[in-house]
């Protein structure tokens, strides 16, 4: 199923003009790689299957393979002009892993050394296909529907608007740390999948439910909300597009020009007008990638997946999810409508996954449902009622973080609930000891 999906998008992608995920991905065993420190990533998932002695010998494999690489490549002045130096030799190992389980295993040694190469190829596969979604939104959706939310987060006391100027007073330091939270986001969740997966090598298989199956869902359905509900964020659409970011990172007095496309030079400083909001057309290069945030969304997955970890992961969870809706609101890339939608979308998935894993009794049944009708809710008052809400804010946004709350209650109380059914009742002390039966005389 997912090597059909991923066919189906290269020949869409193909339609557009541009590679797709599959050509992408194969491009990278020779070529200079787009993403070298999530190919090291993948590596590292697969090497949860191998032992100590196996895992230095892959390190020091990816290792040689990148420097070969990059010593031909000054040899012959062949110096990439983009692309990262390193992360051949990572994905030669992933590759090597499936060849060796094919080759020289079997049974279920085969099975697990193949699933340790399939997560780190999904993992980078995820990543392809996510950039071919991007293009194709911005190929097929040319118009968004930014004013609609603009309007609706007027409910939320426009929290963009207003993490944008407090990102601006902090000054470089903020802006620094929530750019680096936000650009590796996929080295927490690695960080987090590693110590669920810690015993796997020991144990000689997977955990039934672990944060990359939930990571892999999100970026798969994720996507497809935004060929619903295209939308290219504050940012773009009442801002200077990317020349903010250079203005913020260096401090310049004067904002850059606004875009041709932008309704106007607004955010961060000026409230847009909440009145008659309309489609409106836009570039298409532009992703349209805001609703729902599938950073908040991804950031969700790691807070959820870490409560379960010791203090300082359970910390470090913590610390990324706050860290990244401050840089989604702060940099102008989502609405505030957008990271409710995003925990909802989160929640949801994790509880078909979990009620999948345990035969979808009742309480997961309708934790599923109800979390996915508070989505579509959600979607559909963003859509269609976004002046009433902007008109009467202390209504529209109550309900909003009330109908959100009520998705992380019935989650936190569901997942409960399956922890104690799934745990044995705690011991009162040794049972009494009971007399034999006396033997039976021989006649």
């Amino acid at each position: 199923m997912t090597l059909a999906f991923l066919v189906a998008l290269e020949f869409a992608a193909r339609h557009h003009g541009v590679p797709g995920p599959i050509t992408n991905q194969v491009r990278e065993v020779a070529y200079p790689p787009d993403s070298g420190g999530l190919l090291y990533a993948a590596m590292a998932l697969t090497m949860v299957v191998l032992t100590w002695r196996e895992r230095f010998l892959a390190v020091g494999a990816a290792i040689g393979v990148d420097v070969a690489f990059l010593a031909v490549r000054w040899a012959v002045d062949a110096r990439p002009a983009e692309g990262h130096p390193f992360g051949i030799g990572a994905l030669w190992v992933v590759l090597g892993c499936a060849v060796v389980a094919v080759t020289r295993r079997t049974g279920r040694e085969r099975v697990l050394l193949l699933k340790g190469a399939g997560l780190g190829l999904l993992l980078v596969a995820g990543r392809k296909t996510g950039d071919t979604w991007l293009l194709i939104t911005s190929k097929t959706r040319p118009t968004v529907l930014d004013q609609y939310l603009a309007a609706a987060d007027h409910a939320l006391g426009d929290p963009s608007w207003l993490a944008g100027r407090l990102v601006t007073a902090t000054g470089p330091v903020g802006f620094h740390v929530l750019d680096f939270v936000y650009g590796n986001l996929a080295v927490a969740a690695v960080v987090a999948a590693l110590y669920q997966l810690r015993r796997v090598a020991v144990e000689r298989r997977f955990p039934r439910h672990h944060l990359v199956r939930t990571f892999l869902v999100i970026g798969l359905l994720g996507p497809a909300c935004y060929m619903i509900f295209p939308v290219v964020g504050p940012l773009y659409a009442y801002g200077t597009g990317n020349a903010y970011w250079a203005s913020v990172s260096l401090w310049a007095p004067d904002s850059p020009p606004t875009l041709p496309w932008a309704v106007g030079d607004l955010w961060p400083r000026i409230l847009p007008p909440a009145d008659a909001p309309l489609p409106m057309p836009f570039d298409g290069i532009t992703p349209r990638n805001c609703m729902p945030s599938l950073h908040t969304a991804w950031a969700t997955a790691i807070f959820v997946h870490t409560r379960t970890g010791p203090r300082p992961l359970r910390w470090a969870g913590t610390f990324w999810l706050v860290s990244t809706v401050c840089a989604t609101l702060g940099f102008g890339y989502h609405y505030g409508v957008d990271l409710l939608a995003g925990v909802v979308f989160t929640l949801t998935v994790e509880a078909a996954l979990r009620a999948h894993d345990r035969g979808w009794c009742r309480p997961g049944t309708l934790l599923v449902v109800h979390g996915a009708s508070v989505f579509v809710a959600l979607l559909v008052s963003y859509r269609w009622l976004p002046v009433p809400m902007a008109e009467h804010p202390w209504v529209a946004g109550p309900l909003l973080v009330l109908a959100t709350a009520s998705v992380v209650l019935a989650y936190v109380r569901t997942t409960a609930r399956w922890s104690g059914s799934s745990v044995p009742p705690p011991d009162a002390g040794p049972l009494p000891r009971q007399r034999s039966a006396p033997r039976a005389e021989s006649v």
